[in-house]
């Protein structure tokens, strides 16, 4: 990652299944770039077993594309296979790398049930097994008769997984483990072994499949051209299977691949125990962060602001920490929901894309709205941090940390920025004051907050000094007066 790279995530789980998206990023391209957006992450685009209707994650054919009539549909919900690799190639061209979105822990939507001995484990710990092995019908085949062996004449069937969460024969739901199958040790352990997630669960350590995933990954490089992935569910799978593919990968690509994995978990602990075990190949996303900025949100004034980065991966490995504020798995009414509340988002975003420290992602539901649930886009506000985190947002930082409601922060600037620099001021209470040094390089010169929440000017005294505040409830952000971000 260079100074300042910002990533947007170009989606979120409620937008019409009209298959446009491609043809939207691809046409968003430009203004994308002038924001300063350089990463762009796209969703799964691949064949789901909703068809159209799938948001990418019910994975059923990774080589399909939207190209083949499969699921009821040729193209996906976002688009067909064409307008995918244009939109790719027009992001490119306008210098924004493609982080594709992949998901290898699980498939759904076979297209054959298979008779096969299984042990049905507790839902609610996977250590503990309620029967011995007995029959059950299970939808492990996956032929793909839509695509046949175009690309790949690999076919699935349940020896290529671990189990599964359906017996047709009873129509019955739990976890159900093949018999002579064990759940891999190095995952998550809540639900004491939470390799098993949803639909077939794929077998990691069978050799075939091992093989298959690294030749479909070595073809959707050489295919799609991507630049580097966002990786699905990774707490579920064993920690060294990504580090492996990974090397592979590079192997095709010849450069270093750009990754972030998905590890949901609020525990430090944790995720530096997956980094260590997965020796620094991954970057993760901050979900401890994100938690900080809902509590935050919720807490009608009484969340610690001085602690705001307490217990998060930006704080204790910031190089390898992808910052948000929320994603498609947390808006509302879904499984992992914990929405920042509207108020509190120019706090949030000014958190990520203000400061030095993480890979910041702006989420599509934020920017553009959510209109399935009411959600108001906010692209006015982020354009506005968008664009001082482009032209300001550089050199030395400084905090000022020493309240549990005002807190703020200053950048100093650099010369290679010869305007840059800039000064923040939050509060989740009352409105508030912090005297803080911007650099003498500001000496005797006038501040203004380019969010337009306080109309006031801060004078700067010969030392660097300024009174800089904020109204209740809000966040400013001061610049040298004449720059304009509008």
């Amino acid at each position: 990652m260079a100074t300042n790279d910002c990533l947007m995530q170009y989606f979120e789980w409620y937008l019409p299944s009209d298959s446009a998206l491609w043809n939207k990023v691809q046409k968003d391209a430009i203004h994308l770039s002038n924001l300063g957006i350089n990463y762009v992450w796209l969703p799964p685009a691949y064949k789901g077993a909703s068809g159209i209707y799938d948001v990418g994650y019910g994975v059923y054919d990774l080589y399909d594309l939207g190209e083949f009539n499969q699921k009821g549909t040729i193209p996906t919900k976002y688009g067909t296979k064409d307008e995918y690799l244009v939109a790719i190639r027009n992001l490119k061209e306008n210098n924004i790398k493609v982080l594709a979105d992949i998901v290898l822990n699980h498939k759904l939507g076979a297209d054959e049930a298979e008779d096969v001995l299984a042990v049905q484990d507790d839902p609610e710990n996977r250590n503990i097994s309620l029967t011995s092995a007995m029959p059950i019908k299970a939808w492990t085949k996956y032929t793909f008769p839509g695509r046949g062996d175009t690309y790949s004449n690999f076919k699935w069937d349940w020896t290529h997984f671990h189990g599964v969460d359906w017996d047709e024969n009873t129509k019955k739901s739990s976890v159900f483990k093949f018999y002579g199958k064990k759940w891999d040790e190095d995952v998550d352990k809540e639900k004491g072994n939470f390799d098993y997630l949803m639909g077939a669960d794929i077998d990691m350590n069978n050799n075939d499949v091992s093989n298959e995933l690294i030749n479909w990954g070595k073809w959707y490089y050489n295919f799609t051209g991507i630049d580097g992935f966002r990786l699905d569910a990774v707490k579920h799978i064993r920690a060294d299977f990504f580090p492996e593919w990974l090397d592979k990968m590079k192997e095709t690509s010849n450069r270093e691949l750009f990754a972030v994995g998905e590890y949901w978990t609020i525990d430090i602990d944790v995720m530096r125990r997956y980094l260590e075990k997965t020796s620094n190949k991954i970057n993760l996303f901050d979900v401890p962060l994100h938690y900080n900025f809902f509590r935050a949100s919720i807490s009608n004034g009484e969340f610690n602001m001085s602690k705001i980065f307490d217990g998060t991966l930006v704080k204790e490995f910031p190089e390898k920490a992808v910052t948000f504020v929320d994603n498609h798995d947390t808006e509302p009414d879904q499984a992992l929901e914990s929405w920042v509340l509207d108020w509190f988002k120019p706090h949030a975003y000014s958190l990520i894309l203000l400061r030095k420290e993480g890979l910041p992602c702006i989420f599509y539901g934020d920017y553009y709205g959510i209109s399935e649930k009411g959600v108001e886009p906010k692209n006015e506000m982020l354009d506005k941090l968008l664009k001082v985190r482009k032209y300001f947002a550089y050199g030395e930082q400084n905090d000022y940390f020493n309240d549990r409601d005002v807190i703020g922060f200053v950048r100093k600037g650099d010369f290679e920025h010869s305007e840059s620099g800039l000064a923040v001021v939050m509060t989740d209470k009352e409105a508030g004051i912090i005297t803080m040094n911007v650099g003498k390089k500001f000496a005797n010169t006038v501040f203004y907050d380019c969010l337009g929440n306080i109309s006031e000017k801060v004078y700067i005294d010969s030392e660097g000094n300024g009174n800089f505040s904020c109204i209740d409830g809000s966040v400013s952000v001061w610049i040298k007066d004449g720059q304009y971000v509008n």
